[in-house]
């Protein structure tokens, strides 16, 4: 089993910035591909961005390229999501979520553990 807490998020105005965290325990997560979802209200889970395991590749959804950087440090069992330049679209809760394989995967029933998420709140 894998325990996933996300931390980091808050309420910013547009335009600014929040460094997600989510911190691993019960087993490395060097073994797993690593995910970030987001769900906002009345809406269904939306892929945000993954790292495949030696975080040598990585994907993004559109409307996060350029903007988001997704990475992380086995070290600390720990994976990051830097957001800049949010945007009030961005408004959701994020979750982090381990997929044991080592390829990426932008299809959340793909994946194996999930956290509790954490709320992203961007005002314009």
């Amino acid at each position: 089993q894998v325990q996933l807490v996300e931390s980091g998020g808050g309420l910013v105005q547009a335009g600014g910035s929040l460094r997600l965290s989510c911190a691993a325990s019960g087993r490395t997560i060097s073994s797993y591909s690593m995910g970030w979802f987001r769900q906002a209200p009345d809406k269904g889970r939306e892929f945000v961005a993954a790292i495949n395991r030696n975080a040598d590749s990585t994907n993004y959804a559109d409307s996060v390229k350029d903007r988001f950087t997704i990475s992380r440090d086995n070290a600390k069992n720990t994976v990051y999501l830097q957001m800049n330049s949010l945007k009030p679209e961005d408004t959701a809760t994020y979750y982090c979520a381990a997929y044991q394989n080592k390829y990426i995967s932008t299809w959340y029933t793909n994946y194996d553990y999930w956290g509790q998420g954490t709320q992203v709140t961007v005002s314009s």
